[in-house]
């Protein structure tokens, strides 16, 4: 049975080696380098909420919640997901992202807002729209692909 969950630090190899999976596949996170144990724990650490799928004790996929701005946009969150490639379509994306957005209002915000969702995602854009986030319109060539080459942003919002 999977289980959502808040990360504990002995999550944060599991989560390590999920985030960095997404960021070397280059084409929906923006970071262009993956995270040691020691960053990844820091970096989780910063988060206003950071949340686990596990199963069996493996961390299958993950999210984090944190501030989208600050001061007079700080009530606006931001969220990343992330879930192994092997574990893709089973529904834990709808799992983590339904968790953001219970965790988002808990946590005082008022929306959550999704800036660079790249247009060829069609798999998360899918399950945003499903959920009831709007796309707020498109920004050319917004993703530097791996190839060179520049891909479409999507940003999304939700009111929580």
């Amino acid at each position: 049975m999977i289980e959502v969950r808040a990360y504990t630090q002995e999550d944060v190899a599991g989560m390590v080696e999920v985030w960095n999976e997404v960021v070397d596949a280059g084409i929906s996170f923006p970071q262009e380098k993956g995270l040691t144990v020691e960053e990844g724990a820091a970096f989780f650490g910063e988060q206003t909420h950071c949340a686990v799928a596990v199963e069996d004790g493996v961390v299958l996929g993950l999210y984090i919640l944190h501030p989208n701005n600050v001061g007079r946009c700080g009530h606006i969150a931001n969220s990343s997901y992330a879930v192994r490639a092997n574990r893709r379509g089973k529904g834990i994306g709808r799992m983590l992202v339904s968790d953001s957005l219970r965790m988002g209002r808990e946590c005082g915000f008022r929306i959550l807002q999704f800036n660079a969702v790249v247009a060829t995602n069609a798999g998360a854009r899918h399950l945003y729209e499903s959920l009831g986030f709007k796309q707020l319109g498109t920004i050319p060539g917004g993703f530097h692909m791996p190839d060179g080459s520049y891909e479409d942003i999507c940003p999304y919002y939700h009111e929580l």
